[in-house]
């Protein structure tokens, strides 16, 4: 199954991790912290937020927007990866794990850098989309309720730059996306958007096999 890619018991991963993974000691200590809560799940994988924090620099984004901030990894990473006038806008609902985000990103130093909407996603993207009269970000990250990644989705294309670069998370949803039985809304949902990211002409595109698969589509 996908999901045991994740596993540090499986040999390549932790080959993976101790010749790639560059976690700052920071960065460990709160994904060790997200790791208690039930829904670790829901966090990035290391390697992967690694690889977000890349693709910051390799676009020289430096506008972001992150769907989905959980308890703040990926955007810890992404805000460090960011030039020194660069921003992070992130959205989330739950205060529980947005407060742990918020303590590391103050002990990193980037909390100046980073503007967390809370409240649901999709109204905090209908704001954006009314209070700019143009296209303002560089790079988006979406990892949230699968359900609206399609809704997600168009609204990313409207508040990309050109030539911007969109990451959609989960994208594998732990290999149920190739049980033709499992007809539960995220898993159709998904299965559907790929589809869509597949036949869209309005971006380049891209699948990747990294952690729960992660797509990459570049605005033309």
């Amino acid at each position: 199954m996908l999901e045991s890619m994740r596993s540090p018991s499986i040999p390549l991963l932790k080959y993976l991790r101790v010749n790639s993974l560059r976690e700052t000691e920071l960065q460990g200590q709160l994904r060790e912290e997200t790791n208690l809560l039930p829904e670790a799940g829901w966090e990035a994988a290391p390697e992967q937020a690694q690889f977000l924090g890349l693709l910051v620099k390799l676009s020289n984004a430096k506008q972001v927007l992150e769907i989905g901030t959980f308890t703040g990894y990926s955007s810890l990473v992404m805000a460090m990866a960011l030039p020194n006038e660069g921003h992070l806008t992130t959205c989330d609902m739950i205060d529980d794990y947005t407060n742990i985000a918020q303590r590391y990103w103050k002990k990193a130093g980037v909390e100046n850098k980073i503007t967390l909407l809370m409240g649901p996603a999709v109204n905090s993207l209908e704001d954006l989309v009314r209070q700019k009269k143009k296209s303002l970000f560089d790079f988006i990250f979406i990892d949230a309720n699968k359900k609206d990644y399609d809704t997600y989705y168009e609204y990313a294309l409207k508040l990309l730059k050109p030539s911007g670069l969109i990451a959609l998370d989960n994208m594998f949803w732990g290999g149920r996306v190739l049980d033709q039985n499992d007809s539960e809304k995220s898993t159709i949902a998904l299965r559907q958007l790929l589809k869509k990211l597949h036949r869209d002409d309005r971006i380049d595109f891209s699948l990747l096999p990294i952690d729960d698969g992660l797509a990459l589509a570049v605005k033309k």
